[in-house]
């Protein structure tokens, strides 16, 4: 064992004076030499140095150098008088120095070999650049996060630890968390631009791909609106067809809907019924020397089957069916209107012979000169290209004009006169046998009870329109539905009729026994001065049963032929006028104060 000192850096030097080379039988009993505290000798087990040598070799050491010198710094651990480590392994013949087996020795300082500790503030923390937020929180409270710098939005951190590592943290919405921080004296800051995190790339491409999305839509937009790469002044969607818009029609090829779909409305069919024939044979006709009619308006109440008709008379003569609503030619821009008529007249012709029905046409056939815009309305405009349409220098052969409206008092007279809409089709409301018909068209796969009397609920209908039975037809089965049947008997179909007319029962209404007693009273003396008069007519049913805003109700069925014309004598009204006050013959005040009113104004027509 040779002892020797460290050279200057980047070995450590030694201050300690030669000592004297002891024999081989001696060296393993030498005392050690005395050292000063501030001085660390460091011996190691080397081969014998030749004669040539001028100096002695260099030891590598186990660790590096930084390391070393922060385990010197430590030196009251590895006093002079501490016990000697074990000697160092004998020397290889290559080389390189190689450590020895430990066996004792005398001298405290040889085969002395140091290890840096590792640092205890980075030995718990998580490893890797992104940490969890319950790591990040426990890390703060141990004094282990230097300091914290938020993103500009506050959904991520970077975090600085006190050994010099940094990661990144996805912030949850945590209120304590400054607090938190503050507490634990680290250092907070925020990032004056978006934080490199994660979605940073992706935000960052998404910023500016933003900006060239919406430039190409608005390219393609305005591209579409000129009709495209080579579109001239005519074409599609060019400069000078910038009103041009398509109208929102439906094209039916075959409506599948024959005049026997349709009831209560015979006198109509019987009208329509000629429009079918020129549509199918047209040679017929223009043999001699009649020409086909290029419309047919059909005016009546709403919920007569009007739009019902339409298809009809289409599906009845085999030819395509056109449908649109009036209300859609109209738009705020001028011209838009006109377009629209223009492009389904074009489709039109090249389906004729077809059918092209236009509902509530009153929306844009009005009486001009009196719109706001004066002669530049857009109603306007698009009544008059739908009068070219029909009958203008262009023919339209093949094309016949369906409209439908419930008011023909407000349309155009040049809408009305022949050549355009030649026929005028009334469809009124249905009568007793047509309510009978509508019946039983609208119970077509309904489970019906045998107890269903159709003419009986025909006569509790007066007024009813197609739409009105079909929907008390469809009242009646949810009923039926509620109550867990499986058929619809006459009960479901009276109580349907009695919260069309009402409204709903009031089940939840407490009523006391008193009055219950004066609505009975009430309804009583309606029904009793009803029967009373000798022209009036017959009591249907009386119910003191609450419905809507009535305490009971006394239903009458009323003459058929009174309803279809309209005509009341002086006779019948008086009568109502009894009828009406009949229920304050034991009530006086209250609800009933309605009666009056009818009074007053029964009063008023006599």
């Amino acid at each position: 064992m040779t002892p020797f000192p460290f050279p200057s850096p980047p070995y450590i030097s030694s201050h300690l004076p030669p000592a004297p080379q002891p024999s081989k039988a001696s060296s393993a009993a030498m005392a050690p030499p005395s050292v000063s505290t501030s001085h660390l000798l460091i011996t190691a087990s080397l081969p014998k140095p030749k004669p040539s040598s001028l100096r002695p070799p260099r030891l590598p050491l186990a660790k590096p150098l930084p390391a070393a010198l922060l385990a010197l710094a430590a030196a009251p651990a590895l006093a002079a008088d501490a016990p000697a480590p074990p000697p160092a392994p004998s020397p290889a013949p290559a080389p390189e120095l190689q450590a020895e087996a430990p066996t004792p020795t005398a001298n405290p300082f040889a085969n002395s070999l140091l290890t840096a500790p590792k640092p205890s503030a980075a030995a718990d923390l998580p490893e890797g650049a992104q940490w969890r937020y319950s790591e990040f929180l426990s890390a703060v409270k141990r004094g282990k996060v230097e300091r914290v710098r938020f993103s500009k939005d506050g959904g991520l951190l970077q975090l600085t630890a006190v050994d010099g590592r940094r990661a990144t943290v996805v912030v949850p919405n945590d209120p304590d968390l400054i607090d938190i921080l503050a507490t634990n004296g680290v250092d907070i800051s925020v990032s004056e631009g978006e934080a490199a995190g994660p979605g940073g790339f992706l935000a960052f491409v998404g910023n500016l791909l933003f900006p060239f999305i919406a430039f190409a839509g608005l390219f393609f937009l305005f591209r579409r609106a000129q009709g495209g790469p080579g579109a001239g002044p005519g074409g599609l969607g060019g400069p000078m067809d910038f009103g041009r818009s398509k109208s929102k029609f439906q094209e039916v090829p075959e409506t599948g809907v024959t005049f026997l779909d349709v009831a209560g409305a015979d006198q109509a069919k019987l009208e329509l019924q000629e429009v079918v024939d020129f549509l199918k044979n047209p040679d017929k006709y223009t043999a001699l020397g009649a020409k086909i009619p290029k419309g047919c308006l059909l005016v009546g109440p709403p919920g007569t089957g009007k739009t019902l008709l339409a298809r009809a008379v289409a599906g009845e003569a085999g030819v395509p069916f056109f449908s649109c609503a009036a209300s859609e030619f109209v738009e705020l821009f001028v011209g838009v209107g006109a377009s629209r008529v223009r492009d389904l007249f074009e489709k039109a012709k090249a389906k004729a012979p077809c059918i092209v029905f236009i509902d509530e046409i009153d929306a844009v056939g009005r009486q001009r000169g009196a719109g706001l815009g004066g002669g530049n309305d857009e109603r306007e405009q698009t009544i008059n290209q739908l009068l070219t349409e029909m009958d203008g220098f262009a023919g339209n052969s093949g094309v016949i004009v369906l409209a439908a409206t419930n008011r023909p008092d407000v349309l155009d007279s040049a809408l009305l006169r022949p050549g355009r809409f030649d026929r005028q089709v009334t469809v009124d409301r249905p009568d007793v046998a047509g309510r009978v018909k509508i019946l039983e068209v609208h119970s077509r796969g309904k489970a019906l009870a045998k107890d269903v009397d159709f003419e009986k609920i025909a006569r509790r209908t007066p007024g009813f329109t197609g739409a009105d039975l079909q929907n008390l037809m469809n009242e009646a089965a949810i009923l039926a539905a509620r109550r867990d049947l499986k058929e619809i008997s006459k009960d479901e179909i009276s109580d349907a009729l009695e919260r069309i007319i009402a409204g709903p029962e009031k089940k939840n209404a407490v009523v006391s026994e008193e009055k219950k007693r004066l609505v009975a009273y009430h309804e009583a003396g309606h029904a009793l001065v009803g029967a009373l008069m000798p022209e009036y007519d017959p009591v249907a049913k009386i119910s003191i049963i609450p419905r809507g805003q009535a305490g009971g109700l006394t239903f009458f069925a009323p003459s058929e032929e009174r309803l279809e014309s309209g005509l009341y004598s002086r006779s019948y009204l008086e009568n109502q006028m009894a009828v009406a006050l009949g229920g304050r013959c034991h009530v006086s005040q209250g609800k009933w104060l309605k009666d009056l009113d009818s009074v007053r104004r029964l009063d008023k027509l006599r």
